[in-house]
């Protein structure tokens, strides 16, 4: 379904006396100018990429996303003064192209934040065998580079992705998570293990990461939350199934193989946003690296401090659960390597529901609860002895943790006035949550290691609850303190 956006051609500059009929064609209202212009209010036409319309393009306000999959190709709008760039209405906001997207970003995310889920089994299986002489600091750096690499990548491939090079991303971002996990079949050592898990695979979904989530903007409004949360939802489907592929094929056919067939696995899946993704809009102008504007913006400010503050401690159950499980005799060991895939498996609902509901009541109404809950939650695991107590803490923390993932960027997209800096504001915001990940688990695991598990939790519990309290004074800057408001 990808249509190509190579085609370069140009157009004369617009008249500023045009106006459209009922048809949409434009009538020059100058009867003394004889000149074969057409303007939308002084933007000039410029189809660098002819089948890919630009964000400030005009659109007839009663297309539906079946009209819009049936217009002839148009060309890439460049309006100085952005005029269009925040007119939504011919935005689908449903259709079947509509909701392909949602499915090809549901496989970004199953490949992408998915793999990121399951790194926990590999630093129990690190831990014990190939990288036993390791102490968890240095595994634990194997997976936060990874993950900081997901999220900082952003900020190079979202200007990128406004060049018009969708498809290169794919592309580039598939054959090196796929070509990652070859190479990590073949690893005896740390660092042949650091350069193919958490640099190359870290790379090629750093390039899928940002597209799926930029994507969905142009095609929904009203319904992004809950389409973003669908999405993510593949992150934790990844999370459930690719942790119980390893565990159930490693004794079996040992651990190379085991990972070989993770990466055919995401050769296959990978196959469907490469088939059926497709750019409808570019943004008005090429993306800035920082919006300097949002310094002055306390709300959104606050918010990326926060989200940086949380993810200094969201990840310890992620990367430790296991681990603490075999060390604690709490289950079985056998059963122990399943307790990431239980996490994972209730996180599919907690981004989907708490998305669905800040439809209703607002993602910022949402996210707080589910911070605080997420903190109390690991600070729980200090006292947890029994099965039972242990799978509780897990099935919930996965629940009320999702919504971390699945809603920020729908709170960014709420956060920025200006729909210009959507994509320059994410950028950012997720350059904050990547040096998160990228310090507290390490961190983590040298608390681990010097003073046990439960200053662990300690840490991962006031992190998540101190960046909770930073989100709620987002949401007062912006909202105000009334609960009722919708924010």
């Amino acid at each position: 379904m990808a249509s190509s956006i190579d085609a370069r051609t140009r157009q004369s500059a617009p008249n500023p006396d045009t106006s459209y009929d009922d048809k949409d064609k434009p009538v020059d209202k100058d009867e003394n100018n004889s000149s074969t212009r057409s303007s939308f209010g002084g933007a000039a036409v410029d189809s660098e990429k002819n089948d890919v319309p630009h964000a400030g393009q005009p659109q007839p306000t009663a297309l539906n996303a079946t009209d819009i999959e049936q217009q002839q190709p148009v060309s890439r709008v460049t309006s100085r003064r952005g005029a269009h760039v925040n007119d939504i209405g011919s935005v689908p906001n449903g259709g079947l192209t509509a909701w392909l997207q949602v499915a090809g970003a549901f496989t970004l995310f199953f490949n992408t934040w998915g793999i990121i889920n399951t790194f926990g089994v590999y630093e129990t299986y690190y831990s014990l065998d190939i990288l036993k002489t390791e102490t968890p600091f240095n595994i634990a750096w194997i997976g936060s580079i990874q993950a900081f690499l997901l999220l900082i990548i952003g900020v190079i491939t979202g200007p990128i992705y406004d060049m018009g090079y969708f498809r290169e991303l794919l592309l580039g971002g598939s054959f090196l998570v796929v070509f990652g996990h070859m190479m990590l079949s073949l690893c005896h050592t740390y660092w042949q293990v650091m350069l193919a898990q958490a640099l190359c695979i870290g790379l090629g979904t750093g390039a899928l990461f940002i597209p799926s989530v930029a994507i969905l903007s142009t095609y929904f409004t009203t319904r992004l939350a809950l389409a973003t949360g669908i999405a993510a939802s593949g992150s934790s489907l990844g999370g459930v199934l690719y942790p119980i592929i390893l565990n159930q094929l490693v004794p079996k056919i040992g651990f190379p193989w085991a990972v070989r067939v993770i990466g055919f696995i995401c050769l296959v899946t990978l196959f469907v946003p490469n088939l059926c993704m497709k750019v409808r809009v570019l943004p008005s102008e090429r993306r800035k690296l920082v919006d300097t504007t949002a310094f002055t913006h306390w709300a959104y400010m606050l918010f990326c401090g926060g989200s940086f503050v949380v993810f200094c401690g969201l990840y310890m159950p992620f990367f430790f659960i296991q681990s603490f499980d075999i060390a604690k005799h709490i289950t079985s060991e056998n059963f122990a390597f399943y307790l990431l895939s239980l996490l994972n498996a209730t996180s599919v609902f907690g981004r989907i529901f708490p998305n669905f509901l800040a439809v209703k009541v607002g993602p910022m109404n949402v996210i707080i609860p589910c911070v605080f809950i997420s903190g109390i939650l690991i600070f729980c695991l200090i006292p947890v002895k029994s099965m039972a107590g242990l799978i509780v803490i897990v099935l919930l923390f996965g629940f009320f943790s999702g919504s971390l993932v699945s809603l920020p960027p729908t709170i960014v997209v709420h956060l920025t006035p200006d729909r210009r800096f959507i994509g320059t504001r994410l950028g950012m915001c997720f350059a904050w949550v990547a040096f998160g990940t990228l310090l507290g688990s390490p961190i983590g695991g040298i608390i681990i290691d010097s003073y046990g598990y439960t200053a662990g939790w300690v840490w991962g519990g006031c992190f998540s609850i101190a960046g909770g309290v930073l989100i709620l004074l987002s949401r007062v800057a912006h909202g105000g303190w009334k609960p009722a408001t919708r924010v």
